[in-house]
């Protein structure tokens, strides 16, 4: 998995959709990183690759769904920037290059998947966070994440500049 710290990094790609509020993006912050709830599965005695085991229900496409739905109605947001956010977590754990992969369509199937491509370093868990693995992975993801989510938010900011301009 990436980080907690780059997980949310998503949301600077607020400016390419229309009217987000302030609590969608916290919304959607917090949504990016709660699928790693999961990890109290271990402490449980629940195995990783059990249907509630890490990367598996709050990892799908129906977790994000309902995450996005919820928030929706507790906070009278359109749902979809909320989605977006909690599938990202999804979609960057397949790109790691660790772990059993994703539960992407549980509760309908617990087949595991990751990306045919996979160049984000996982996350070791724990204490090995601080470890060179860690900063390798940290490193990573300043290459695969942090870089393109920055770059594509300015462009996004950017261009809803030049089309007001445009639009005056």
């Amino acid at each position: 998995m990436p980080t907690i710290f780059t997980h949310p990094a998503v949301t600077l790609l607020r400016p390419w959709f229309r009217n987000v509020p302030r609590r969608a993006v916290i919304a959607g912050a917090l949504g990016s990183i709660l699928p790693d709830g999961d990890v109290a599965a271990f402490a449980l005695g629940i195995p990783y690759e059990h249907p509630l085991g890490h990367r598996g229900f709050t990892h799908s496409i129906a977790f994000a769904l309902l995450y996005a739905a919820f928030c929706a109605l507790l906070l009278r947001v359109p749902p979809y920037f909320i989605f977006l956010c909690t599938l990202s977590h999804t979609l960057l754990d397949a790109l790691t290059d660790g772990g059993l992969g994703v539960a992407f369509f549980s509760p309908f199937s617990n087949e595991r998947y990751f990306f045919p491509w996979t160049p984000i370093r996982v996350s070791p868990i724990g204490a090995g966070f601080f470890s060179a693995r860690g900063l390798e992975t940290l490193m990573s993801e300043v290459v695969w994440v942090w870089g393109p989510c920055v770059a594509l938010g300015l462009l996004g900011k950017y261009l809803v500049q030049r089309h007001r301009e445009v639009g005056e």
